[in-house]
């Protein structure tokens, strides 16, 4: 059964309203959908139905999600190179911490130092390089979503700050443990039940 101009141009409007800007990905989504939705209408399905149940499968999340995924596989050798050093750095910075952590305990020399240089590297090289990772995946999302990003993840550097200035009994761990913990309970918790919500009723 092949699909009407006006039937064409029905599929084209929904990926019009899309985010997708590649446009030889845009006719090769276009093309994939009008030959589903022609397979599900030889198969008695109404027209409407085929549409729905073609875009339900092919992006369940949405069709803005296929074009993170084509930009992902694009880049993915210089994504996999950043990758791997954000995970490295994340390696080192806990190996330090906890390193500095037991030398501490035990009361041996250059605890303090492993223990400084891992929080360093953890809070202000892995935490942010992960945040901005997480940020790209979610470029095309809405804006709670971003915020929600944001939020959690400032609220994770200013507790981890704040937990290393208290171990090493530096001023202001008590300031940053507030802030930090308000930044959570007021702005990354809500918009996470917020979308929770939302996932729930949709």
């Amino acid at each position: 059964m092949r699909l009407s101009v006006d039937q064409i141009e029905h599929i084209r409007k929904n990926i019009d309203q899309s985010a997708i800007t590649i446009e030889s990905l845009r006719d090769d989504v276009l093309d994939h959908l009008c030959c589903a939705v022609e397979i599900k209408m030889e198969r008695g399905k109404v027209f409407e139905t085929s549409v729905r149940e073609a875009l339900r499968e092919l992006a369940p999340d949405g069709l803005d999600e296929i074009q993170n995924e084509t930009i992902f596989l694009l880049n993915s050798n210089k994504i996999i190179v950043m990758k791997k050093v954000m995970y490295s750095i994340g390696l080192l910075a806990a190996i330090s911490m906890s390193l500095g952590l037991m030398f501490k305990i035990l009361h041996w020399p250059g605890g303090d130092a492993l223990l400084i240089y891992g929080m360093i590297g953890f809070v202000f090289l892995y935490l942010p390089l992960l945040m901005v990772n997480y940020y790209k995946l979610s470029i095309n999302s809405a804006l709670t979503e971003k915020l929600r990003l944001i939020l959690g993840f400032a609220s994770a550097i200013t507790i981890c700050t704040a937990t290393a200035f208290k171990a090493l009994h530096i001023t202001g761990a008590d300031l940053l443990l507030i802030i930090g913990t308000l930044l959570f309970s007021f702005g990354f918790l809500p918009f996470m039940f917020f979308n929770l919500y939302k996932k729930s009723i949709s």
